[in-house]
């Protein structure tokens, strides 16, 4: 590097000169690679808000009770999973989310999903319902589940606009075919874009 060779003083300059020159770029290198390794092994700034979540100790929330249960026993965080026993497509209405003041944001749906002999596909959907607008929907179709899997995470986003600020959140799960599905951890959380 050109810039950091010393270089022979000028006819009547000074080896010291050059030498205060050298190492005040050398400062100046370090203090720069200092910052760059601050910034580049830092953890990404991300606020999340918890909006709601249940955990699923219980089944007092749950909307649909057909071929809903508690299962104590199959559960990814020791406190119980709702295990939903499908013949045939079905759309489970989990939970419902009034009146949460968020807009210009990004919601996130996450639950963690377990299956057994799933014929079709398993996957988290939430609507969003506007005032004056109607109800928009979004779908974990990037990532849906099948066969026989232990417990996965899986979240689908929602994005609001300014001034978009829903009345009513709706937390299913969709089972596009047969099979037992567990559901656990269910969390709705607003990020940053």
């Amino acid at each position: 590097m050109a810039w950091l060779r010393r270089s022979s003083p000028e006819p009547g300059g000074d080896a010291r000169n050059a030498e205060v020159l050298v190492r005040q770029r050398l400062v100046f290198l370090g203090v720069v690679l200092s910052m760059l390794s601050c910034i580049c092994c830092s953890p990404p700034v991300t606020s999340e808000e918890v909006l709601f979540e249940d955990p699923i100790s219980d089944l007092s929330g749950v909307l649909t009770r057909s071929g809903v249960e508690l299962d104590t026993e199959v559960t990814s965080d020791g406190n119980g999973s709702i295990k939903i026993r499908a013949d045939g497509p079905t759309t489970v209405r989990l939970f419902e989310v009034g009146e949460i003041d968020v807009d210009d944001t990004r919601l996130v749906y996450r639950a963690r999903l377990r299956t057994e002999a799933v014929q079709g596909q398993v996957y988290l959907e939430m609507w969003c319902r506007l005032p004056g607008g109607g109800e928009f929907f979004s779908r974990a179709l990037h990532a849906p589940i099948s066969g026989s899997t232990d417990w996965v995470s899986q979240e689908t986003p929602f994005f609001l606009e300014k001034g978009q600020k829903p009345d009513l959140i709706k937390l299913n799960v969709v089972i596009d075919g047969s099979g037992t599905v567990w559901v656990d951890e269910v969390a709705l959380a607003r990020s940053a874009r």
